[in-house]
């Protein structure tokens, strides 16, 4: 399987899993919280926000047109630290979502 095909994978899991935490929204924030310059834009939204606005739309492409992707990826100590402080998100829930984003990370990191 190419690393394009397993990303996919794990980006479709990611978004399973805001979807089934009850963290996936109808509604996109405003342009202007997207257009955040900082870090998973922690001025402007929440980390669930972050992947499904930003991360997610951004990855997809670079999957799509299998261009190169980043240098490197650590979005999973991220997310650790979020679902630590979302006490009403399952723990498997949450452990699944951390789980696939390190698999992302790594994928990211090796290639």
């Amino acid at each position: 399987m190419s690393v394009y095909a397993e990303l996919a994978e794990l980006l479709a899991q990611v978004t399973e899993s805001l979807q089934a935490a009850g963290l996936w929204e109808g509604q996109s924030p405003p342009v202007e919280a997207l257009a955040s310059t900082e870090p998973f834009a922690v001025d402007q939204l929440s980390f669930s926000q972050w992947l499904q606005f930003i991360f997610l739309p951004r990855i997809n492409k670079i999957v799509d047109a299998e261009t190169p992707l980043p240098e490197s990826c650590s979005i999973a100590p991220m997310a650790e630290e979020f679902f630590k402080a979302e006490p009403n998100i399952e723990a498997e829930k949450s452990s699944a979502m951390v789980t696939h984003l390190a698999a992302i990370d790594q994928l990211i990191t090796q290639n």
